[in-house]
């Protein structure tokens, strides 16, 4: 009797761990399925994450000062490189007034705030006043052609000079006045709008001039 009470309690006892075991692994099961679905959501979010960052680092982004001002001196440079290739009157006397227009529009733009923020930054007395003085012989250079007739050789070389002037000038820019612009405290993203803005401002009135 004694060992098929002990029997009777022993399979009971087993049926009981059984019924343990189960739950807990079925516990175990929903709660790898519960991390499981957990995880799946934080790399949902993340990956959501990602493409929000992807979107925003492909999003066009303002230029900073000196790279506005260095994609102004490659227009002007491919304008007078088309001038020179040309021998069609009519394509003369248009680029000449677009060279005219860029020129005269960057210059206004650096002078009103390029120069009169690096001169601060830097407390400049050389490079700021010197470049001011080259803009006054520009103006006078491009006032010599600005509207006139490209009327042969005497013209050519007029634009010739103001070409060789203008790069002279850039040159000076983008190696002195360009790196000192950079290692400055100044704001360059904010300075690039500011001009950016007052560029359009520029062209706008020129438009309704015309």
């Amino acid at each position: 009797m004694r060992k098929e009470k002990v029997k009777g309690r022993t399979e009971e006892t087993k049926g009981k761990v059984k019924q343990v075991a189960g739950k807990v692994g079925g516990n175990g099961a929903m709660e790898r399925e519960g991390a499981s679905q957990k995880n799946a959501g934080k790399n949902q979010a993340a990956s959501g994450d990602e493409k929000k960052a992807a979107k925003s680092s492909s999003s066009p982004k303002a230029q900073g000062a000196t790279a506005l001002l260095r994609a102004d001196h490659k227009i002007v440079n491919e304008l007078f490189d088309e001038y020179e290739k040309t021998n069609i009157k009519s394509r003369k006397k248009s680029l000449v007034s677009q060279i005219c227009a860029e020129l005269t529009i960057h210059a206004q733009v650096e002078e009103e705030i390029f120069y009169p923020a690096m001169k601060e930054a830097l407390k400049d007395k050389g490079l700021v006043p010197e470049a001011i003085v080259v803009h006054a012989t520009l103006k006078d250079l491009i006032a010599a052609v600005e509207g006139a007739e490209p009327d042969g050789e005497n013209f050519d070389a007029k634009i010739k000079v103001l070409s060789e002037y203008v790069k002279h000038h850039v040159k000076e820019e983008q190696n002195e006045m360009f790196p000192r612009a950079r290692d400055s405290k100044l704001d360059m993203k904010e300075l690039g709008a500011q001009m950016a803005s007052r560029k359009e401002e520029l062209l706008a009135e020129r438009a309704r001039r015309a």
